[in-house]
């Protein structure tokens, strides 16, 4: 996998892909299809499937560095800035501290939830398990010979 932030740079031209084209794009709808994973829709091979770029084709870039714009092209910091990399990653290393305080505590709400979610989810999982279970077992046939 890749990290958030991956670009190709091919013949002067820095090709990278924002949400927009992942989302709203009939290309964008293909990628979704054949990626299959969502955490990766920055990466350089779903880059390469989106522009129909062959292994060798361009040379592989990425940076984690986000404590200045500088280490990105330029296009690439004009996408961040003007919003068009919401949904596909994020880096706190955009965020004042402050900012990063609240995102946290966003963060934290988002993990209280989330295991309020989980937790249903489970029970009614092992609701409908326990139920498949003892429906089977039921019927005398579905048991093991011992047990008849």
């Amino acid at each position: 996998m890749c990290e958030f932030m991956s670009w190709i740079e091919k013949d002067k031209s820095i090709l990278f892909l924002t949400a927009n084209m992942v989302f709203n794009s009939e290309k964008g709808k293909k990628l979704q299809a054949w990626s299959g994973n969502s955490d990766d829709y920055t990466g350089h091979g779903t880059i390469r499937f989106y522009y129909e770029l062959d292994l060798y084709d361009g040379i592989d870039k990425e940076c984690t560095d986000f404590s200045t714009p500088a280490n990105f092209p330029n296009a690439i910091t004009h996408a961040i800035k003007d919003g068009k990399m919401r949904g596909l990653g994020m880096d706190r290393g955009l965020l004042t501290l402050q900012a990063c305080a609240e995102h946290e505590k966003a963060e934290r709400q988002a993990w209280i939830e989330y295991h309020k979610v989980e937790k249903l989810a489970w029970a009614e999982y092992e609701k409908i398990k326990q139920q498949a279970f003892w429906d089977l077992f039921a019927i005398p046939e579905n048991r093991n010979p011992a047990w008849v």
